[in-house]
């Protein structure tokens, strides 16, 4: 696996490449991860292909100094400057978060991608705490705010899951980054600075029925962050090309363990 290091603007664009097979794959990670994730589809898949993954804003080694503004222009700039052929059609991979990234890149340039493979992907619903906190001025003013001065918050989601209005899983998972400073530093810059990557939905299934794009979506049986149901929703209308799969896994999909299925998906 090679580390390698991109000049983007004022920026150190952090990436991965490893395999050596003939059809490139772009890799995007989860929140809170790095691109080193994706290393194990090598010995699996490295035959076949050649994995490009990318540290995202704000995660791994990326050293992102153009503020929290990042577009899909940025992107395919990026993209750019990577070792591989665009005209040669890449695969896009992405999990979780990522799966948002992969999806909007592609609805920008459909004809550019021969595949999509997404492992429990954000992106497929709108989420009312991340469109308020990202997408309008007030919200992430309060977003901010709340960063900084948590004690309020965790008043509220403790109120929200004693009701049960709020999934226990779900409680878990955002207690933990909000307890602690630098997380919540992190996630106030990784939320706003990828805000921009919005996937529009009607318009990517229209251009999958357009180009016959394959897609499929791997999802974890017992996941309580990202459910299936959202797949399941999605491919309606493009059932001909976009297939599901559930697997006995919860969200974290993209580990070692489910190699083998991940593989299979991109052939």
């Amino acid at each position: 696996m090679h580390h390698q290091l991109l000049s983007y603007k004022e920026s150190l664009i952090s990436y991965y490449r490893f395999g050596s097979g003939g059809i490139p794959v772009i890799c995007f990670h989860g929140y809170g991860q790095n691109a080193g994730a994706f290393a194990f589809l090598e010995n699996e898949a490295g035959s076949q292909f050649t994995f490009h993954a990318i540290d995202l804003p704000y995660h791994g080694e990326t050293a992102w100094k153009q503020g929290l503004n990042f577009s899909l222009d940025d992107l395919w700039q990026i993209l750019s400057l990577m070792p591989f052929d665009i005209e040669s059609k890449p695969v896009l991979l992405g999990f979780s978060l990522g799966g948002r990234v992969a999806l909007s890149l592609y609805g920008s340039q459909s004809g550019a991608f021969r595949k999509i493979v997404l492992l429990a992907p954000d992106g497929l619903v709108v989420n009312p705490w991340y469109w308020l906190s990202t997408q309008t001025f007030a919200g992430n003013r309060l977003f901010r705010f709340t960063m900084k001065h948590p004690a309020w918050f965790f008043l509220f989601l403790k109120g929200m899951n004693k009701t049960r209005r709020l999934n226990a899983s779900v409680f878990k998972f955002v207690k933990a980054y909000i307890g602690d400073p630098s997380l919540r530093l992190s996630l106030y810059q990784r939320w706003t600075v990828l805000r921009k990557l919005k996937p529009h939905l009607a318009l990517i299934k229209s251009q999958i029925r357009k180009h016959k794009t394959p897609v499929k979506l791997l999802y974890g049986k017992y996941d309580r962050i990202i459910l299936s149901s959202r797949g399941e929703k999605f491919v309606k209308g493009i059932e001909e090309y976009c297939e599901i799969e559930i697997l006995h896994a919860g969200h974290q999909v993209l580990q070692p363990r489910y190699a083998s299925v991940i593989a299979a998906a991109l052939k």
